[in-house]
């Protein structure tokens, strides 16, 4: 899939540098999916040389086109236009490493725990996950709803899933949206590009991950009622979050509550505790998948299901990043697609802001010095800089020594 001219610096790297890279990406990289670009574009296209500028650029383009994890598909798609396949796990492993193994741990700990809803530093925890998504809301609100048909529409849309709450209501707002992009916000079909010659068997390989994505996508929920088994229905809920979830690991809060906490697997409590830590640590935010799965399984074994989590959940985005890339510079120009992508990303904001106001602001704070403690850790975040982790570890000493 890849041709020499990919590449600026000595030859191509072999799949252990692949992954040694982006292993050093995964302990790395703070700051979320937008952070996460700017430290694989300074190393692997400034310091390595891996890439040039307008490859790695497409790459991203391709890969915020794409429902996923935008980051983890973005080192994907590096690894997969380097080394194929084996590049591609190896980018992928290497990256989500360090925090899928951090927030396994930090589930274990929390299901060792029993009952939690009283711990101080939990709450804490919970004002922090106000103030991250807080910004989140505001970043991508900024970057994704810049006039106001698009704000017109995430109002809408956050209206709506306040008022009929449930992962049926937010996918049927992104589909909705999309539709009404693809009518009424598209925009020029851009240049045509000439396209790079594909090894043979890619068209193969391309039907392949996109039969196994929709495959799995249509056929889990009906194996899941038929087989009774946790484990299964836990895939289905995980796979189907990382399939329908736009703009990274912030938007993936409002769905994944949705499925596992209306089933009683986590508490709301337990819920808002882990996403609050996974701003703490480096890497993609959907490792967060991970800590659930520990939580819902517990146990010795609890473990299996952090990985079982973490599976389902990168496995749709990166089928979706194997099918569409030998396509994408036919794809990309459409006037069509790029308006349907700004109604789908509206609709992702939307869904983002009516998360901040439920579960995350209605749970997370009790009275006036709780609302003090939050608007205090977005002014840390947002004015002073402060990285995430920092206040995430302010705001939990907070929550056990002063706001108890």
């Amino acid at each position: 899939m890849s041709s020499p001219r990919d590449f600026t610096g000595s030859g191509r790297p072999g799949v252990a540098a692949i992954g040694g890279a982006f292993l050093k990406l995964g302990f790395s990289s703070f700051g979320g999916p937008i952070a996460h670009l700017g430290y694989f574009r300074s190393d692997l296209v400034e310091k390595r040389r891996w890439l040039e500028d307008a490859a790695y650029a497409d790459l991203v383009a391709l890969c915020q086109f794409l429902p996923g994890p935008t980051s983890s598909q973005v080192a994907f798609a590096v690894g997969m236009r380097m080394a194929g396949l084996a590049g591609a796990l190896a980018s992928s492993i290497g990256f989500m490493l360090p925090s899928a193994v951090a927030m396994i741990l930090f589930g274990a700990f929390v299901g060792s725990l029993g009952d939690i809803r009283q711990a101080g530093w939990l709450h804490g925890l919970m004002l922090a996950a106000v103030a991250v998504v807080a910004r989140a809301v505001w970043g991508m609100g900024t970057t994704l709803c810049p006039d106001w048909p698009r704000r017109i529409l995430a109002g809408a849309v956050a209206a709506f899933v306040l008022v009929l709450p449930g992962s049926a209501s937010q996918i049927g707002a992104i589909a909705a949206c999309a539709l009404i992009g693809l009518w009424a916000l598209g925009g020029r079909p851009g240049p045509a590009e000439a396209r790079e010659p594909l090894a043979r068997g890619v068209h193969l390989q391309a039907a392949a991950a996109f039969s196994v994505f929709i495959g799995l996508l249509v056929l889990l929920p009906a194996f899941s009622r038929f087989s009774g088994d946790r484990s299964v229905e836990m895939f289905d809920c995980f796979y189907r979050a990382g399939s329908l979830v736009f703009g990274g690991g912030h938007v993936v809060l409002p769905l994944l509550g949705s499925q596992v906490v209306p089933r009683g697997w986590v508490s709301e409590d337990a819920f808002l505790a882990g996403y609050g830590a996974a701003q703490a640590i480096p890497g993609p935010l959907f490792t967060f998948a991970g800590y659930l799965g520990t939580v819902i399984e517990s146990g010795h074994h609890a473990w299996i299901g952090g990985v079982l989590a973490l599976t389902a959940i990168f496995l749709p985005g990166f089928l979706l990043v194997a099918a569409v890339y030998p396509f994408w510079h036919q794809l990309k120009g459409r006037g069509g697609m790029q308006g349907a992508l700004r109604g789908a990303n509206a609709a992702v904001v939307g869904i983002l802001l009516g998360a901040l106001y439920r579960p995350v602001c209605t749970d997370g704070i009790r009275d006036v010095s709780d609302i003090a403690a939050a608007a205090t850790a977005i002014v840390l975040l947002t004015i002073l800089r402060v990285p995430p982790w920092a206040v995430v570890a302010v705001m939990a000493a907070a929550g056990q020594w002063i706001l108890q």
